[in-house]
């Protein structure tokens, strides 16, 4: 009966502090298939400038980082750039300037960067919620530069891109998980990977702190108990008892997919 009470047992959350950002943990989906060829025919590109645009989640800062990573680039939030510091960070001949439309932003550190690395032949990747060339800006030069900017879009996360990614995500912890899970999980968590790996990692430490497989029921008394990590209030199913697999989940059994 103890089991039933995950919540009041389950350990604190603790988030990892970076999804992983490897080449091999990005999920492709039509979506986005136009901005990770871009990554992949690095460095054969249409420009050396290039921007990702899409929304919140869609994997622009993942590709960024396999980009990075590939051309020995720094990474800046457009908010910190400042026109001083634009020459060392184009050092390595490459840069990533992350969330243009983020914060406020000094335009004439924006503009220079663009200057000179049209001038040093660098490369320079800039990702954004918004196209550049809709963003308000006071300088015209500036505006005018970036409308220039060949773009990249990235679609939001669809059902089938981010049933892929929890199934990924609850077999990296060797957990199994059934179908009827995975689609209670589809209409109610964020469409967003970093979103995703929060739900998976506490459904996953509810499930070892009170010895139960991952289950619908499971998943439902985690989301009610941590209502952050829905994407919007789950008033339909609190996981009670009458889940048709609640019965299944008083046995001692941790869930774990053989290895």
């Amino acid at each position: 009966m103890a089991a039933r009470d995950i919540t009041s047992r389950q350990l604190p959350l603790q988030w990892p502090a970076q999804p992983a950002q490897r080449r091999e943990d990005f999920l492709a989906a039509p979506g986005n298939a136009a901005a990770l060829a871009l990554i992949d025919a690095f460095p054969r590109w249409p420009g050396k400038v290039v921007s990702l645009v899409g929304p919140e989640g869609a994997g622009k800062s993942h590709l960024a980082a396999i980009f990075a990573a590939r051309a020995g680039a720094r990474v800046v939030a457009a908010a910190d750039l400042d026109r001083a510091g634009v020459p060392a960070l184009l050092a390595t001949g490459a840069l990533v300037v992350e969330d243009l439309d983020a914060a406020p932003f000094e335009e004439a550190a924006l503009f220079h960067l663009l200057n000179l690395a049209r001038e040093q032949g660098a490369f320079l990747l800039m990702t954004t919620r918004t196209p550049p060339a809709q963003l308000a800006l006071a300088t015209a030069d500036l505006a005018s530069r970036l409308r220039a900017v060949p773009v990249f879009e990235i679609a939001p996360a669809d059902d089938g891109l981010l049933a892929a990614l929890l199934l990924k995500l609850f077999a990296d912890r060797q957990v199994s998980v059934d179908e009827a899970t995975v689609s209670y999980l589809l209409l109610r968590i964020p469409r967003a990977v970093a979103g995703a790996q929060k739900v998976v990692e506490a459904i996953d430490r509810a499930a070892l702190a009170a010895h139960r497989p991952v289950t619908r029921a499971l998943a439902a008394q985690v989301l009610k108990a941590h209502p952050e990590l829905a994407a919007q209030e789950d008033e339909g199913d609190d996981g009670s008892p009458d889940d048709e697999d609640d019965g299944a989940e008083d046995a001692p059994q941790t869930g774990r997919a053989p290895v």
